[in-house]
């Protein structure tokens, strides 16, 4: 067994080298193919990040009437608490918004004023709420509609954000689908590559398989070669592409960096190349891999 399957490195390692050209035509189709699939998952982890970005900024908001005793306010924020499609709920009274106001309007001379001159607070207490994720706010204000908690509520700001939760909701759905499409047709396209050049290599190679196949060579001896020369393609291919992406990702990260603030795409690179490294290997080999097997078997089945 052991000289056996040292045989099929052997030739697959010679075959490999000795094709010259459609080897290297290989590789080099299949290093665009992972630089396409790396920056996929790159563009996904980033989307994510916007998202993130986006979606801490959206919320609903309770604005409770005037007459609403704090401690029931308080109840109700725990109730809200308890549904597991909430992620937090922030509670401010009607002193501390007056006090953000202030804060947030220092600079505005006449609204300063304004405000000053009021004898009362007009604003009232409210509670914050996000959700764990977008889609399932309409739940949370499908329950904040129950009788027993609007006769509390004065006005509900979720009808106002709803436009906005759901065009996000949207691109969220749009992006992983378009992501997942467009890696199986990568994957395909890539597929497809390395199975034409293995056939190719079958067809230059085929009086010395005729020879193997007369002398009794099992089918295992015939297709092993070709299944390294398709490991091998994959496994450079994982390598080199990522030799290429590294410093792409250091020249884009200023640029990606000011669309979304707080996110370094060379970082996150950088920080994860054995897990980026991983999954070009698994990819490129498992393409490969796959993709001389099944040209091996349409040639040992004719």
């Amino acid at each position: 067994m052991f000289t056996v399957f040292s045989r099929i490195l052997n030739y697959g390692f010679v075959n490999f080298w000795r094709n010259g050209w459609p080897s290297a035509a290989t590789v080099a189709i299949m290093v665009l193919a992972l630089l396409v699939f790396f920056w996929l998952i790159v563009f996904n982890v980033t989307t994510e990040q916007a998202v993130m970005s986006i979606q801490d900024k959206i919320d609903i908001s309770v604005y409770f009437k005037t007459d609403t005793p704090e401690d029931e306010i308080l109840n109700i924020k725990q109730s809200i608490e308890t549904l597991s499609e909430v992620k937090s709920v922030e509670y401010i009274s009607s002193d501390r918004a007056l006090q953000r106001f202030r804060e947030d309007h220092a600079d505005d001379q006449i609204i300063t004023q304004a405000v000053n001159e009021l004898q009362g607070n007009p604003l009232v207490a409210s509670l914050n709420i996000k959700a764990k994720d977008p889609s399932q706010y309409v739940a949370i204000a499908e329950y904040l509609s129950a009788p027993s908690l609007t006769r509390w509520i004065d006005d509900l700001s979720y009808a106002k954000n709803q436009d906005v939760i759901n065009r996000l909701v949207t691109i969220i759905n749009t992006v992983n689908r378009g992501g997942f499409v467009m890696t199986l047709v990568l994957a395909f396209i890539a597929g497809l590559v390395v199975f034409n050049t293995i056939r190719l290599a079958i067809y230059s190679s085929r009086d010395e398989i005729g020879v193997m196949r007369a002398v009794g060579a099992s089918n295992a001896l015939v297709r092993g070669p070709f299944m390294v020369e398709g490991i091998i393609a994959g496994l450079l291919a994982a390598v080199v592409s990522l030799l290429v992406a590294i410093p792409t990702a250091y020249v884009v990260a200023p640029y990606v960096n000011a669309l979304i603030p707080g996110f370094n795409v060379f970082q996150y690179s950088y920080t994860h190349l054995g897990e980026l490294l991983l999954y070009q290997l698994l990819f490129g080999i498992g393409i490969g891999a796959f993709s001389s097997f099944v040209a091996v078997r349409r040639y040992l089945r004719n």
